[in-house]
């Protein structure tokens, strides 16, 4: 204890310290007087038995277990990563990726053992009509050359016979096609040298496959090499220590190695997504990084407060550790909504981040306590001048003082017109969000294309547009997959060209239809090109057509099935999905964040405005990520680009993430109002108490969140960009705005019926803090 404090106040009492101004025994309440009856046991080496909150068990087990919580973390994480890497990973197949017809005609290919080759086409222009003779028939040969293409066609003119397209495929396996592609790049571009005047434009699924495998290692090398250093960053300011930054990135990193390795030896039972890995990165360092910074945040509070270092750390194991609990187990319940949304994409997702948030869950409540123990205040070694120099701390008595390590001057100005006009402040900050949540009114979602995924300025997108424009519907044309009892037959021949004949006199469809027949497997193919790009407002009516008129008219009557698949038909399909799954998705997990909510405070009042705020900052999110990707407003400013649409799947992913990640501050930040009411303040000290003491916490762990998300918005994947802008910009006003503003108001006008429970609920399960929660047991180093 600091010199001169010789008595710790205790609510509304207090006890006398023993010598050199510790509570007697150790911290332990002496037998006799105004304490028990008689000693409690103790075993040996003189430590209280463990009893109490689970964290406050698991925190005091690790420390008194060093080795083994720290030999037994690293042992995960190397086992993890190592099989992991042997079983490698198992991604989705066409079929699983989609939904509705386009999915189930992908299915019947599989199912037909029918592999669909790499298809490419190089498109030759230039000023005149016929200039791309001079150019073709050696380009054609030149292709065949390299025995990476078979099936090369005649080149075919276009409307104004200013360019051919030239078609054909690359052999062997289509998942490995962009492997071998580089020669037939090559000698288009050789070709390109031998005619300056012709423009020469490749696109196909083999060139796009070799983009989005550069791409996608390029973009994750990126994220991990720039969010983590930034994380890094922000925790030296936070913490002024470089032993106290480096734990929570470094528990944040090897988490994810862990959940990296367990991942893929799932996913032979559940196949994923390419990008299912930067997602759990994502959520990986943000929830890692914050449940560290919590924990060791309110263990650095409480020895600035002048409690021993077993003190301490038996305090922030009761309060931060089983806030990290509640918040990791909400996390991962709301993340296992998306196994309700009907698609593989989402049921990865849940997968990855349920895995990540469980493993940085468990480190922050096993591993951190056993290293605090052991390193004590060695933690603050490594100072870093002119940061982390904290002016304040807490009391004694637990209140906080006016200083920065309270929550400092921001947070104390900003509270207190909060405080003192609750009603116009709450409305104020609603008004703010709902404002900003106007533009999602009109939001327009869409499985967004490979071309549209690239920058603007990426010359395979370039290429893709002018073929689209000179051949419509070239690149992403429709597909009709049909099966048949004999798709050789004269009647099943007849049909197919009466639907060639009326796809021709319909006037929206491109030329060039395709049958592709499989007499053994009786599986038949139909390749239609869509009027337009294949991705506008033109190409979904030439869509609907072919669905809703000529596929059941022309092929239904000869057919077993025929389903029509294809770009733009599995968007639609998947879309479509998106918009009955996000109901059951949206319900399962408000319901039972609610039932979370209220089991863990004990109130139906904060248990209901943690769903509020928590769709307050969704709509926000919508409306930014609708504003920004839609319409363009503010993107040149973000170095982002507009879209046109916001990705099919983000807006339910965003539901799920924000719901889970927000309860990091609510659950945190609660709980500190909570513990300072028990403690005998009034509810407005309370809040004022456990808002400006959790404010550098919240603050710190919300600008990594920002960071990291941010990270993610400068990755060159439009749908990276908008899942970075969009939890950036919800993190933001959920960390100011919403926690802040609205939740100190909302509680200062409920007042004292923020912790009621009604008589008729009391019998519901109770996952509060219990005994171990009150100030008074900690600063007696109760039995935790």
């Amino acid at each position: 204890m600091p010199p001169g404090n010789d008595q710790i106040p205790l609510g509304n009492g207090q006890i006398p310290s023993g010598p050199g101004g510790t509570p007697p025994g150790d911290g332990r309440l002496p037998s006799g007087g105004g304490g028990p009856s008689r000693p409690r046991r103790q075993p040996s080496g003189g430590t209280p038995p463990p009893a109490g909150g689970l964290a406050a068990r698991l925190g005091l087990w690790s420390a008194r277990h060093r080795k083994t919580a720290v030999l037994g973390w690293l042992l995960l994480v190397v086992l993890a990563a190592v099989l992991g890497g042997m079983a490698g990973t198992a991604e989705m197949t066409d079929a699983e990726q989609g939904a509705g017809d386009s999915a189930r005609a992908e299915q019947i290919l599989a199912d037909a053992g029918i592999e669909e080759p790499a298809t490419e086409m190089v498109m030759v222009s230039g000023p005149a009509p016929g200039d791309w003779r001079a150019a073709t028939g050696g380009l054609a040969r030149a292709i065949e050359a390299t025995g990476r293409a078979g099936g090369v066609k005649p080149p075919v003119p276009s409307a104004d016979g200013r360019a051919a397209l030239i078609r054909f495929e690359i052999k062997g396996d289509p998942k490995t096609a962009g492997d071998r592609v580089q020669p037939v790049v090559d000698a288009v571009g050789e070709a390109r040298k031998a005619h300056p005047r012709l423009t020469f434009d490749e696109y196909g699924d083999a060139v796009a496959g070799k983009w989005l495998d550069d791409m996608l290692g390029e973009d994750f090398a990126t994220a991990e090499w720039t969010a983590v250093p930034l994380a890094l960053g922000i925790l030296l300011v936070v913490f002024g220590a470089v032993v106290a930054a480096l734990l929570p990135v470094g528990l944040a990193v090897t988490a994810f190695v862990a959940a990296n390795g367990l991942l893929a030896l799932a996913s032979h039972a559940l196949h994923i997504s390419p990008t299912t890995g930067s997602v759990m990165l994502l959520i990986g360092l943000a929830v890692g990084v914050d449940y560290c910074l919590f924990y060791l945040r309110r263990e650095r509070d409480e020895r600035a407060a002048g409690r021993d270092a077993e003190t301490a750390l038996r305090i922030a194991a009761a309060t931060s550790g089983r806030a990290v609990l509640v918040s990791g187990l909400t996390v991962m319940v709301a993340m296992a909504g998306m196994f309700l949304s009907g698609l593989m994409l989402f049921e990865g997702f849940a997968l990855a981040t349920i895995l990540v948030v469980f493993i940085a869950m468990t480190g922050s409540v096993t591993v951190l306590p056993a290293l605090l123990s052991w390193l004590g205040d060695r933690v603050a070694k490594g100072r870093v001048p002119f940061v982390g120099r904290r002016a304040g701390g807490r009391r004694a008595d637990g209140r906080g003082t006016s200083g920065p390590g309270a929550g400092g001057r921001i947070s104390g100005a900003v509270l207190r017109p909060v405080l003192g006009r609750p009603g116009l402040m709450a409305a104020a900050a609603t008004a703010v969000l709902l404002v900003l949540a106007l533009p999602a009114l009109g939001m327009k979602t869409e499985q967004l294309g490979l071309d549209r995924q690239m920058p603007s300025d990426a010359p395979l997108r370039t290429s893709y547009e002018r073929i689209t424009t000179t051949f419509p519907g070239g690149p992403a044309p429709a597909k009709v997959v049909v099966r048949a009892d004999d798709v050789t037959s004269p009647r099943f021949t007849a049909a197919v060209a009466e639907f060639t004949r009326r796809t021709a006199e319909s006037g929206r469809f491109g030329k060039g239809v395709t049958v592709t027949p499989h007499p053994r497997q009786h599986v038949a193919e139909i390749q239609v090109p869509l009027a337009g790009d294949g991705t506008g407002s033109r190409a979904e009516r030439a869509l609907e057509t072919l669905r809703e008129d000529l596929v059941p008219r022309t092929l239904d009557p000869v057919a077993r099935e025929a389903v029509v698949t294809g770009p733009l038909a599995s968007s639609v399909d998947f879309t479509d999905q998106l918009g009955r799954g996000i109901v059951p998705v949206f319900l399962f997990i408000t319901v039972v964040t609610f039932l979370l909510m209220l089991f863990s405070f004990r109130s139906v009042y904060v248990a209901a405005a943690s769903i509020l705020l928590n769709l307050l900052s969704v709509a926000a999110a919508y409306g930014v990520l609708t504003a920004v990707f839609q319409h363009g407003w503010g993107a040149s400013a973000l170095g982002v680009e507009k879209a046109g649409a916001v990705e099919a799947w983000l807006p339910l992913f965003v539901l799920v993430v924000l719901f889970g990640l927000s309860m990091d501050y609510h659950v945190f930040v609660v709980s500190r109002i909570r513990e300072a009411r028990q403690s005998g303040l009034a509810t407005r000290e309370a809040i004022r108490d456990g808002i400006r003491s959790t404010a550098g916490a919240v603050t710190g762990a919300a600008v990594i969140m920002v960071a990291v998300f941010g990270v993610f918005a400068t990755l060159s994947m439009q749908d990276m960009q908008q899942m970075g802008v969009g939890l950036a910009a919800a993190v933001l006003l959920d960390a100011t705005v919403v926690r802040m503003v609205l939740l100190p108001s909302v509680l200062a006008l409920l007042g004292e019926r923020s912790w009621r429970l009604p008589r008729a609920l009391r019998r519901l399960p109770d996952l509060s803090e219990q005994s171990v929660t009150t100030r008074q047991e900690t600063d007696k180093g109760a039995y935790l």
